[in-house]
């Protein structure tokens, strides 16, 4: 598993998040569509998980535990 910097995490968690709401506004874009795939293909390479949902909780954790934020219960 790439374990990319807390800032480069930010990033693909902010790109992927950005591309979910895009989607949700144009769903019928197909060239969105293919972007939020390859962005939660990402997001799912450098946090180790099989689902783009694990794998956004899994990036939210890092992050809150790189910027020493405590947990949600």
């Amino acid at each position: 598993m790439i374990a990319p910097s807390p800032a480069a995490l930010r990033e693909i968690v902010d790109r992927y998040e950005r591309l979910a709401a895009d989607v949700r506004r144009k769903p019928a874009e197909q060239e969105l569509k293919r972007a939020l795939e390859d962005a939660a293909y990402t997001l799912c390479v450098v946090t180790g998980t099989q689902e783009p949902a694990q794998a956004l909780a899994a990036a939210k954790e890092r992050l809150r535990d790189a910027e020493g934020l405590p947990t949600e219960a």
